[in-house]
């Protein structure tokens, strides 16, 4: 079979399938939107038979389809006979209405937007439960996501596990994408001192409060070691993508610093790709 890479774009609509399309295709990729499903499949037999000049292909697949059980089927059948990888787009109920309301678009399932999304997010869990890489869009603008999916797909010659390293506040919700979870509420808290609660844990001052604490030395020693051990053993297992959630209270201040940390420390550790992403670093 050729060498070519495949990936399948999916997720709730309103989540911002159409930019990582478009970013995917700066990248390379051959890029099709809302392809028929009964075509899909001889279309890439076709380009893995016929030697054509096309090594990359990223096909949108969403539920303007209308048919759930069919999508399923064919993206299912995609991942296990031509090796696709899946990227899986969602993002909360709010932010979708707002771009709704942005754009003045219509939902493809219906006129009633909220049932709409509802309807939609629980038809797509057995896509999202099978898909590779799952992206909540939630707090991202366009330059977000593109920088995102450019960290997970570009250069995928070199590097052999694309690692993103997030920080996020409990009080909104875990990443639904999380593959480890770190919870770093036990540190001292910035957010108690009036000279440090205005700043962010990517301010010298916070940093340096954080890391006084005989506590996150302790932390380090601990988990240095445990990355050191994990992600051999995840390319190993031929992971192709990790995502390391570190959550405090707000997701401002400690958990913000401590993914700096970590993600410094991978970069120096390996030559995989690691993406830092700080989801609530900007909310009151």
């Amino acid at each position: 079979m050729a060498d070519i890479s495949v990936v399948v774009i999916t997720g709730l609509s309103g989540a911002g399938k159409s930019v990582a399309a478009n970013s995917l295709e700066d990248l390379g990729y051959y890029t099709i939107d809302n392809l028929p499903l009964v075509i899909i499949e001889k279309f890439i037999q076709i380009i893995f038979d016929f030697n054509v000049e096309i090594n990359k292909v990223a096909l949108v697949i969403d539920s303007r389809s209308k048919d759930f059980d069919k999508i399923n089927e064919v993206i299912k059948l995609l991942k296990e006979k031509y090796y696709a990888e899946i990227l899986f787009l969602t993002s909360d109920e709010q932010t979708i209405i707002n771009r709704y309301k942005e754009t003045r678009r219509k939902h493809p399932l219906g006129d009633d937007l909220v049932e709409a999304i509802r309807g939609e997010k629980e038809s797509m869990v057995p896509i999202q439960e099978i898909s590779d890489i799952v992206l909540d869009t939630s707090g991202y603008n366009v330059h977000d996501l593109s920088a995102a999916v450019e960290g997970y797909f570009k250069d995928t010659s070199v590097s052999s596990i694309y690692i993103t390293v997030q920080s996020f506040g409990f009080k909104y919700g875990v990443p639904t994408e999380s593959d480890l979870v770190l919870d770093v509420r036990f540190l001292k808290n910035p957010h108690f001192s009036e000279a440090l609660r205005d700043y962010t844990g990517l301010d010298d001052k916070v940093k340096n409060y954080i890391f006084q604490d005989k506590r996150t030395k302790q932390l380090f020693k601990k988990l240095k070691p445990l990355f050191d051990f994990l992600v051999p053993n995840y390319v190993c297992e031929g992971k192709k993508f990790l995502t390391i959630s570190i959550g405090c209270t707000g997701g401002k201040h400690r958990s913000v610093a401590i993914a700096e940390e970590i993600g410094k420390y991978l970069r120096k550790k390996s030559k995989n790709n690691v993406y830092l992403k700080h989801r609530d670093i900007d909310r009151s």
